[in-house]
């Protein structure tokens, strides 16, 4: 996947709930996983934008779709 880079630490107990996640959803990889959650986590935040400036709906959605097909290659 190409794209910008961005490492966190994550505490202990965030880092093992994420494994224990990733593993009940058969995601070979927490960090596959996190970058799913944080695809997600955005695109709520989105839409809470969204409602509040209805002009972004359609380029959000648009970048939301790209990283979706990116993520499924």
């Amino acid at each position: 996947m190409a794209g910008r880079r961005l490492e966190i630490e994550l505490p202990e107990e965030l880092f093992a709930g994420l494994e224990e996640v990733a593993r009940g959803l058969q995601i070979p990889d927490p960090a596959q996983a996190a970058v799913i959650g944080l695809a997600e986590w955005v695109s709520r935040r989105k839409s809470e934008l969204d409602d509040r400036n209805p002009d972004q709906k359609y380029f959000v959605n648009e970048a939301l779709d790209e990283l979706m097909r990116r993520e499924k290659k």
